[in-house]
């Protein structure tokens, strides 16, 4: 499986993915002072320009050095579909033709305690994905690339320019596995948290992964106190393999060392993501199991019926077999939600736009999807 391939860098680079310091360097070479960095960033992260000659506190010199040697903005966007309980699901071309989704999920009080005026957006950050998880739509077509830190912090951005509101909370579960691309996600997450960047706080920062053990361990390094979820999706080995493929190669026990580690480290809860499907992971002892593990390391779960994949054939439990399963965890003294997801009736699962998008342009041979059903 591939982790941390480059992003293509055959066009030029986008502004918006460099650090305070990496301009402060960039204007050395170009013999201006370190102080219009921060007038750059400014114009990138406040105002939010739209072409380098609208940066008017600038030279016309360096401003047109600016344009010889950079571009604003790495996404275009393509479409962007309503669902009736306000979900947004936005597609971006990226500049070598790839598509990507973004999804904005308006507040959704049973997702880590969110108040009423919170305004969630799920990144992505790759190209379809390696991992292969059976649930998702994002790796059908499998991996294509990584995404680089302007792509991914072009979505909230353009997320906020579509929308006109601000998005203050972030969750790294779009298409990719994020800890498949580490170097690129944290140097966004760096250009997001800074006050002279985006300025979302990083308690407002939720990175999920698949459980790439290692890379976690090397996360819970990382000095900001963002948050982690773990889709878990089986309590037991037997079980989580049928779902996560990534399981045979860091069994449970293995991502439960990464996650002890995690633990002394960091101040925050991990969250457990949990899909309910049907006849695969939805039964008495699976709850019971998985009430054992979180309360090991002090996880809350979020439980999530299971959103229909087209060429995928598992199907999500009956309600009762869902309120059932959370009582079990909650008797059990276990932190657990139950989420009554958004977005269902514009296939928000992750990659479905994007797949159609690509399959229609010949991107993706059009029986991709079908051959998992």
């Amino acid at each position: 499986m591939t982790t941390d391939s480059p992003a293509p860098t055959s066009v030029k680079p986008s502004a918006i993915g460099l650090e305070k310091d990496d301009w402060i360097a960039w204007l050395s070479s170009q013999g201006e002072p370190a102080f219009r960095a921060q007038q750059i960033l400014d114009w990138l992260f406040r105002k939010r320009v739209d072409s380098f000659d609208a940066m008017t506190n600038l030279g016309a010199g360096l401003r047109q050095a600016l344009a010889e040697n950079f571009r604003l903005n790495p996404l275009e966007s393509r479409t962007q579909e309503g669902s009736i309980d306000t979900t947004s699901k936005l597609l971006f071309r990226l500049h070598d033709g790839r598509y990507i989704e973004t999804v904005v999920i308006p507040a959704s009080p049973a997702l880590y305690g969110e108040k009423s005026d919170r305004r969630t957006l799920c990144v992505s950050s790759q190209v379809g994905c390696a991992y292969d998880c059976k649930f998702c739509a994002s790796g059908l077509a499998g991996f294509t690339r990584n995404l680089d830190a302007a792509e991914i912090v072009g979505q909230i951005l353009q997320a906020e320019k579509l929308g006109g509101e601000k998005i203050n909370n972030l969750v790294f579960m779009g298409m990719g596995e994020p800890l498949a691309n580490l170097t690129n996600l944290t140097k966004a997450i760096r250009i997001i948290n800074a006050e002279w960047g985006v300025g979302i706080g990083a308690r407002h920062l939720t990175i999920s992964t698949s459980g790439l053990a290692p890379q976690i361990e090397k996360l819970a390094q990382e000095p900001l106190q963002f948050r982690l979820a773990i889709s878990l999706h089986g309590a037991s080995d037997e079980v989580r393999e049928q779902i996560m493929p990534v399981n045979k190669k860091y069994p449970i026990d293995r991502l439960f060392k990464a996650l002890e580690i995690w633990q002394t480290t960091r101040k925050q809860k991990i969250t457990f993501e949990y899909i309910l499907i049907q006849g695969i992971n939805d039964s008495r002892e699976q709850a019971e199991l998985l009430a054992k593990r979180a309360r090991k390391v002090r996880a809350k779960v979020n439980l999530i019926p299971y959103n229909t994949v087209e060429g995928l054939p598992w199907k999500r439990p009956e309600v009762k077999v869902q309120e059932a399963f959370l009582d079990h965890l909650l008797s059990k003294g276990v932190q657990a939600t139950l989420r009554r997801e958004k977005g269902h009736d514009i296939a928000a699962a992750c990659g479905q736009l994007r797949l159609k998008q690509e399959t229609d342009e010949g991107i993706i041979e059009a029986p991709v999807a079908a051959a998992r059903s």
